[in-house]
């Protein structure tokens, strides 16, 4: 179970407007820089893990993906996100789920995680996360994972974190995922305090 548990993350949500919580972006740009490099085309399967109200699956629509999945522990947030994007939500696979628990129906191309992997504190959090991962990516697919860095926060909602590097990333992975890229990303919150993040590239092998 995910930390915090869905109780945790429909509280936050249901109780929080969307540019009430640290983690908001106006505009995702990291994120689809990253997915820019991994060189995902218009057709390309994407799937957002703890996509919540975040704004990604509205940009990589507007540019044209024909193919997004975003996947939560909150149904509140995923709700929000379907009425703001109206009409363009019903081109969207939506998914209620834990990602620790999740079983993919499919596979993609690009699994794409902004903040929900640093909320992984257990050993065998991170053994069934990449369980999981490893189910979603066929050969040659990429996995984008964001985190709190290293001297990024200790705490994010209430809960501790496990901050990462590329490197300590990797290590979780496994040799079955080559880092290519690792790039540190400074996000600045609604309320003005910048926190310390990377974002990592690795290539299923």
């Amino acid at each position: 179970m995910t930390s915090g548990g869905s109780r945790h993350w429909e509280t936050v949500y249901a109780t929080k407007a969307e540019t009430e919580v640290s983690w908001f972006q106006d505009c995702p740009t990291p994120s689809l820089a990253m997915i820019a490099t991994a060189g995902a085309t218009s057709a390309s399967a994407i799937v957002d893990i703890g996509g919540g109200e975040s704004r990604l699956v509205d940009a990589l629509v507007a540019d044209g993906h024909r193919d997004v999945t975003v996947l939560d522990l909150s149904g509140t947030a995923l709700q929000v996100a379907r009425h703001r994007m109206g009409a363009a939500a019903v081109g969207v696979e939506w998914i209620v789920a834990d990602v620790t628990a999740w079983r993919p129906a499919r596979r993609y191309d690009v699994w794409h995680d902004r903040a929900a992997f640093h909320f992984l504190i257990e050993e065998a959090e991170r053994a069934a996360y990449v369980a999981a991962l490893d189910a979603a990516l066929p050969p040659g697919g990429h996995a984008i994972i964001a985190t709190f860095a290293l001297d990024g926060p200790e705490r994010c909602s209430g809960l501790p974190v496990a901050r990462h590097d590329g490197e300590s990333l990797a290590r979780v992975l496994g040799a079955g995922f080559r880092r290519i890229d690792t790039r540190p990303h400074s996000h600045v919150t609604p309320w003005g305090t910048a926190q310390s993040f990377q974002f990592s590239l690795f290539r299923k092998e």
